[in-house]
């Protein structure tokens, strides 16, 4: 029996055919043998022979970071996160929006001076909710594609292993192959030793302090500086 795929889908984390720390070993394995040497006299060592088998291994990487349990534990923890920031930024833009209807409302007893800056502190307002949205956007997606590159890492590490016990010369992404027999397929065992090995991971997820209308970062407040103003009173 063979696995048929119509095409090839989208590479997740790796190259169609995955490079290891031992490939130059497996490449010389693989690589034909040079010309055969003139005859060899009696009683020396026969020339080794020009072809040598191919091994191969295919890996479903895809299935590996939806299946694994790490890689589900990141899911629900981004997913959560990400629900946190929603609901946080959604009382934010209710406050914007009383803002707005407030000083259109007053737009008409106001001086043109006071109406132009109620507008700039109202635009101010508006470019802080904007950076603050891309910030958490940002640390969401750097704390995924940290974890994704740990679960990777061990991915790796196993693939490796496994080769090198089954004196493989190749291994590919399933999804870049046309057709494989079954037999070939690895995944389901790489699996249950990355279930083993990593079996939760936890995300830290940090928000980078969002720039400030001037473009610097407004630096975060330490422990120190509330000691250094107790000793200035």
């Amino acid at each position: 029996m063979w696995v048929l795929r119509a095409g090839s889908g989208p590479l997740v984390l790796f190259s169609a055919a995955l490079v290891f720390a031992s490939y130059d070993a497996w490449a010389q394995q693989a690589a034909p043998a040079p010309p055969a040497a003139p005859a060899t006299p009696a009683g020396h060592p026969a020339p080794a022979a020009a072809n040598q088998s191919l091994n191969v291994m295919v890996v479903d990487i895809q299935t590996l970071m939806r299946k694994s349990k790490a890689a589900v534990m990141v899911r629900q923890q981004l997913e959560q996160k990400r629900a946190e920031y929603a609901k946080e930024m959604s009382k934010q833009d209710e406050t914007l929006r009383h803002e707005s209807e407030t000083l259109q409302r007053q737009a008409s007893s106001l001086s043109p001076e006071a109406l132009n800056q109620k507008k700039k502190e109202f635009q101010q307002k508006l470019g802080e909710f904007d950076r603050s949205v891309q910030s958490k956007r940002q640390a969401l997606e750097r704390s995924d594609a940290e974890a994704s590159d740990k679960i990777q890492g061990v991915v790796r590490d196993i693939i490796t292993e496994l080769a090198t016990e089954k004196n493989v010369n190749l291994v590919f992404q399933s999804t870049q192959l046309v057709m494989f027999s079954p037999g070939y397929d690895v995944t389901e065992a790489v699996l249950q030793k990355l279930d083993e090995r990593m079996p939760s991971l936890s995300v830290n997820i940090v928000e980078q302090q969002p720039a400030t209308a001037s473009g610097n970062a407004s630096p975060p407040p330490t422990a120190a500086q509330p000691a250094a103003a107790k000793k200035k009173k």
